[in-house]
């Protein structure tokens, strides 16, 4: 931002003073604006909880006082970046959701400083000396064990916190969701001390570490709707059934596909599904399609540039020629038969 933009900005605020009967007045950052030719306002910061001084200095501010000021330049406390943030979180209703507990705030600035700064828990602390926690947030001192003891907090409000958020997701595009995405990842850690970590099948490369397996609910959209932890040795197909009951008892949803790839919806996944009234959609693994065609439920005509659809068992096969994985294939027996071709003339 400009020196002129920010000027601009500034030059419609002001500091407004309202009482608030008994209590001391509430002290508000307000912006003034037209809108079709009828001066609005709105309020843009609440600084009741301010220290005078800096109340005061922003009173200076936005009258002006400062443009032509030419002293010394001092680094202070942080305030805009937490600010800023604060206004996206509370416009999308994770404040809302929070609520209003202590841990409530610990947790916003953990997400806020997530966000800004990506660090530990302990460099969060540190993080946090640099900024105005305490004016943005009402956020006193705190340390690292603080931040620990509101993230217990945070796990037991966990299907609380998403089930309203479900419920604003529903309300904003006034239906429950049709389609659900679902996937896993997983994370490794470098010690051992994790009551979930497990060794399993590392995505990382990362061999002889402990990890967590890690499943993400999705609406259409891509908009999260829950997210659980498993002990790292959890094969992807035995975390679907969690899933169906997030669906089923958390969001109360009775009818749904779930979309997941195919190490993900297997045989069971698959029961577990269709026992609750529930749809699928997955991939056939090459096992399958080698199986259906050797049966002549498939023929290798119908994969083609073009969709194709064929009924099976109650099932819709939806088949067509991936260019792509053609052409990687294609390369992949030239260069194995180029190799084969080598070996040959060295024997």
């Amino acid at each position: 931002m400009t020196n002129n933009e920010l000027y601009a900005f500034i030059v419609g605020m002001y500091i407004a003073r309202v009482p608030n009967r008994k209590s001391r007045p509430a002290i508000l950052l307000r912006e003034s604006y037209r809108e079709g030719g009828k001066v609005c306002t709105r309020t843009i910061a609440n600084l009741t909880n301010w220290a005078p001084e800096r109340i005061v200095a922003m009173e200076r501010l936005v009258k002006g006082e400062f443009d032509d000021w030419s002293g010394e330049m001092t680094s202070g406390e942080i305030f805009g970046v937490l600010f800023a943030l604060k206004q996206l979180a509370d416009q999308v209703g994770i404040t809302r959701v929070l609520g209003s507990a202590a841990e409530s705030k610990l947790n916003l600035f953990l997400i806020l400083a997530r966000i800004a700064h990506g660090g530990s828990r302990l460099s969060a602390v540190r993080w946090a000396k640099q900024h105005t926690v305490a004016d943005v947030l009402g956020v006193e001192t705190f340390d690292e064990d603080d931040l620990y003891a509101a993230l217990d907090w945070l796990a037991s409000q966990q299907e609380r916190i998403e089930r309203e958020l479900y419920q604003a997701y529903v309300k904003e595009q006034g239906q429950p969701p049709v389609l659900v995405l679902y996937d896993v990842t997983s994370s490794y850690f470098e010690g051992e001390c994790n009551e979930l970590g497990q060794y399993g099948y590392n995505r990382d490369g990362k061999r002889g570490k402990q990890q967590i397996v890690i499943g993400l609910l999705t609406a259409e959209d891509g908009e999260p709707l829950a997210v659980r932890v498993f002990e790292g040795n959890t094969a992807d197909p035995t975390t679907v059934a969690s899933q169906i009951t997030i669906l089923k008892e958390q969001f109360g949803i009775a009818e749904v596909v779930m979309v997941g790839d195919r190490g993900m919806i297997k045989a069971k996944g698959k029961a577990a599904l269709s026992a609750e009234g529930f749809r699928y959609i997955t991939a056939l693994t090459d096992a399958q399609i080698r199986t259906f065609l050797k049966e002549g439920v498939l023929q290798t005509d119908l994969f083609d540039a073009h969709l194709c659809e064929v009924e099976h068992d109650d099932k819709r096969l939806i088949v067509r020629r991936n260019e792509t994985v053609r052409v990687r294939e294609g390369r992949r027996r030239e260069d194995k038969l180029a190799q084969l071709q080598a070996q040959g003339r060295r024997t």
